[in-house]
């Protein structure tokens, strides 16, 4: 099968389907004799629910922080309310029916009453109820469970998507690989997947369907290639590429701490995108020479109600301390289109990557911003902080949360609290109209940080999570590369620096036109660090800047991306 290589790597192994299939119970009569039996049932599922629940708890507390664990927390609480629990128990004594039909009968009443709300928060409530009460049924039944984090053995998991409850659960020493049937390079599995280092492969359609239990598959994250039951030839031949791949990954380690320099003595840098300070580790690991996106719409997320000034502070100074004064890239919250806070009340739009999110959302919630910016100010003193706006269409925002910042310093300064005075702003530049006008905004800044998801999808007009569009969302179309090269003259004529944090600053294909475009800094993936370095230390600025001019001469990304490859292989640089 043919699907889209997402994170790169070879996995072989077992296949382990994940499915989320509805269970349908019976309706059965009981007598009362049987009533304690049935109450009985009910109770050791809760008890077993309550085990799995603080397990998973605990595993995301561990892996991925306490913000991102406030989900696992909420389950619990359902497994502990009178009013759902209570029904189930009522249920089962004065309609005399069995334990499993009651619960299934309470939880769909209860799904109903909350998606029919009108406020978000409550309809966000009915997954939940879904989710515990699945669980609650699948253990009054003894259905084993499809736990990601109870897995035993090393498996590649295949599913129709992989959400971030799924991934936070997962026990990743078992995981080898992901293959998904929807989503593309730039969703969430991608990222995911990139971020641990796992190889994966999305888009492959009807995986879950052609793939059974236990079947022996091979998953190649660098072609997109899947096997289900390869023969013995074809498995040698991964096996092979395997080896040749880990080894090719034991060769760039050796590149981490090498500067990112041009064989002409050209310099640059290449930093790591975080969304958890756990994230840091990766980043060093892999020769990362600061943080060019922190994206703490994390913080935010999984919870209950709006982080703290206290718990920002501590999450953002935990990241500056682990950097050890290399630059760390803040980006303020960045929440809306996909994006969404159960506490926060965001209309239905019809285009929400359009709408109100992202710097338009926090200029109207002008108290929750100055809370994370007063986080972030207080946080700057343990180490080298930077701030970026994000979804910046032009000036006039730009000056509106400068002000907001201003705002938040002399309160600072009133309480005796200390910042640093030099702190550096900037913005992301990811809608069209920030690109073009970029001379004006280079004024107000002191850097650029393009973010190339987002600006290719409203440039070209692509949902890049359509997959009868996908085909379109191209990074090297000519008018990304002319936007790109704009930001980065106008950054340069002004004296302040333009980085990429988007995922093409992470594609080999792309390394050289943006190295020869004047790139200052490149922001990626963990994983994609050891690669980048060496195709910049592999080439002259002189070389890549002759593959930049020739890339602006040609029509099509297709022209383009040949073009490239043709003069990785003269220059004798492997990618894989």
């Amino acid at each position: 099968m043919k699907g889209i290589g997402a994170s790169p790597g070879i996995a072989i192994g077992k296949a382990y389907v994940l499915t989320h299939q509805e269970i349908k119970v019976d309706q059965k009569n009981i007598e009362d004799k049987e009533i304690a039996k049935e109450q009985q049932k009910l109770e050791n599922a809760i008890e077993i629910s309550k085990k799995q629940l603080q397990t998973i708890k605990e595993k995301a507390v561990s892996e991925l922080g306490v913000s991102e664990a406030e989900i696992f927390k909420a389950h619990l609480l359902v497994l502990e309310d009178p009013e759902f629990i209570g029904q189930i128990q009522y249920s089962i004594e004065n309609e005399k029916i069995n334990a499993a039909y009651a619960t299934q009968k309470i939880m769909e009443q209860f799904i109903k009453v909350f998606q029919s709300m009108d406020d978000a928060y409550f309809k966000e409530r009915a997954a939940d109820i879904k989710d515990v009460g699945t669980r609650l049924l699948k253990n009054i039944l003894g259905i084993a469970s499809q736990d990601l984090s109870m897995l035993e053995e090393d498996v590649v998991i295949f599913a129709h998507d992989l959400t971030p409850s799924d991934t936070a659960q997962m026990n990743k020493n078992r995981v080898l690989g992901f293959g998904t049937e929807i989503g593309g390079r730039t969703s969430h599995t991608a990222i995911m997947a990139r971020s641990l280092e796992i190889p994966a492969v999305v888009g492959l359609k009807e995986i879950t369907r052609q793939a059974q239990q236990g079947d022996m598959v091979i998953l190649d994250g660098l072609t997109g290639e899947v096997f289900l039951n390869p023969s013995q030839e074809v498995l040698q031949k991964y096996q092979s590429k395997k080896e040749m791949y880990e080894n090719y990954r034991k060769e760039l380690e050796k590149l981490k701490d090498l500067p990112a320099k041009t064989s002409d003595g050209h310099r640059v840098e290449i930093v790591g995108n975080i969304g958890t300070p756990k994230d840091v580790e990766g980043v060093l690991k892999n020769g990362g020479e600061g943080i060019g996106l922190y994206r703490t719409e994390f913080l935010y997320m999984d919870r209950e109600s709006m982080p703290t000034e206290e718990e920002q502070f501590e999450a953002y100074k935990e990241v500056l301390e682990n950097m050890e004064g290399k630059p760390v890239i803040i980006r303020t919250l960045d929440i809306g289109g996909d994006k969404k806070l159960p506490y926060l009340d965001t209309p239905e739009e019809m285009n929400p990557f359009l709408g109100w999110r992202a710097i338009r959302l926090c200029l109207e919630n002008k108290e929750m911003f100055k809370t994370q910016l007063r986080a972030i100010l207080r946080a700057s003193v343990f180490g080298k902080a930077l701030i970026m706006f994000p979804m910046i269409s032009g000036v006039q925002e730009v000056r509106q949360a400068k002000e907001l910042l201003e705002e938040a310093k002399k309160e600072l300064e009133a309480e005796n609290k200390k910042y640093d005075k030099d702190i550096k702003v900037g913005i992301m530049v990811e809608i069209p109209s920030a690109a073009v006008s970029a001379d004006i905004i280079a004024k107000e800044v002191d850097f650029f940080s393009i973010g190339t998801n987002d600006l290719c999808q409203y440039t070209i007009a692509v949902d890049r999570m359509n997959e009868k569009i996908s085909h379109l969302y191209q990074p090297l179309h000519p008018a990304i590369l002319r936007l790109v090269k704009n930001v980065i003259d106008a950054s340069h004529k002004e004296r302040i620096f333009t980085g990429m944090c988007g995922e093409m600053a992470g594609d080999p294909i792309s390394t050289l036109i943006l190295l020869g475009l004047g790139l200052d800094e490149f922001s990626m993936s963990a994983s994609s660090i050891p690669q980048i370095k060496k195709i910049i230390r592999s080439v002259s600025m002189e070389e890549a800047k002759q593959i930049a001019q020739e890339a602006l001469s040609l029509s099509t990304s297709e022209e383009i991306k040949e073009m490239v490859e043709k003069k990785l292989d003269h220059l004798n640089i492997t990618i894989m």
